[in-house]
């Protein structure tokens, strides 16, 4: 696991032709903990991605600096969409960060069999149905045992009851393999549910309005009035109780 030290003196899209540039951010500044499951809530398109892609050195185009806690961290993107490779098999696309070879492979259906997969190892993501593909998506991420786990509404279209069942999955893949996370969601009942901090993020240039650290017990996680509860002292500014 890694600490995340992020300061972003300045961040700006250029402007495209007929149009003028926007400033995302300015003198933001976040530090995560190792460890932290950190949540980051807000609109659509207000930066949450870009900030995603900033701490994973996708995007290097900013004044300012990213810090690690760890020399060199190792890094796992999940993202809104599985991105899966049509081309290759099942247990093909989840060995893609590993080792090539047996080692590999067999690390690859290992990973397979803690998400509930193991039978579609040799299938191809065509195959597969959505919330399938995002769990072929995580066992990808966390067969590399990340020290930094970043994800961009990685259940996004799913119905509820299938974005439930991931979200449990997740829970357990990070008890067993833990990590530094940064999630980003506009659904504050994910958030709740899933994380030990919630930062809200609002505004042009992008300004954190609500730092808001968790200490639910799984049973409170679990209870649908608690999470109501949380949800609105999130939504009225206060600390929940």
């Amino acid at each position: 696991m890694s600490a995340i030290a992020i300061d972003i003196g300045e961040k700006r899209y250029k402007a495209q032709v007929g149009g003028p540039g926007r400033e995302i951010f300015r003198g933001f500044r976040l530090d995560v903990a190792a460890g932290d499951f950190v949540a980051l809530l807000g609109e659509s398109g207000i930066g949450k991605t870009t900030l995603l892609n900033i701490v994973a050195g996708l995007d290097r185009d900013f004044r300012g600096q990213v810090r690690f806690g760890t020399k060199a961290p190792r890094f796992a993107y999940a993202f809104q969409n599985p991105r899966l490779l049509p081309w290759r098999s099942v247990v093909e696309n989840v060995a893609l960060p590993l080792p090539a070879g047996e080692p590999g492979r067999r690390r690859a259906l290992a990973m397979l069999g803690e998400v509930g997969l193991a039978e579609l190892a040799d299938a191809y993501p065509e195959r597969l149905s959505l919330g399938q593909q995002r769990r072929v998506a995580l066992a990808r991420a966390f067969a590399i045992e990340p020290d930094v786990l970043l994800m961009d509404e990685p259940f996004v279209s799913l119905d509820e009851a299938g974005a439930a069942r991931l979200r449990d999955l997740l829970r357990r893949l990070l008890a067993r393999r833990p990590a530094t996370v940064l999630f980003v969601t506009h659904d504050r009942r994910e958030a709740v549910e899933l994380a030990d901090r919630i930062v809200v993020l609002e505004g042009t240039p992008v300004r954190i309005v609500r730092d808001m650290p968790l200490a639910l017990t799984p049973a409170e996680r679990a209870s649908p009035g608690r999470i109501d509860e949380v949800r609105r002292a999130l939504g009225a500014g206060v600390e929940p109780g």
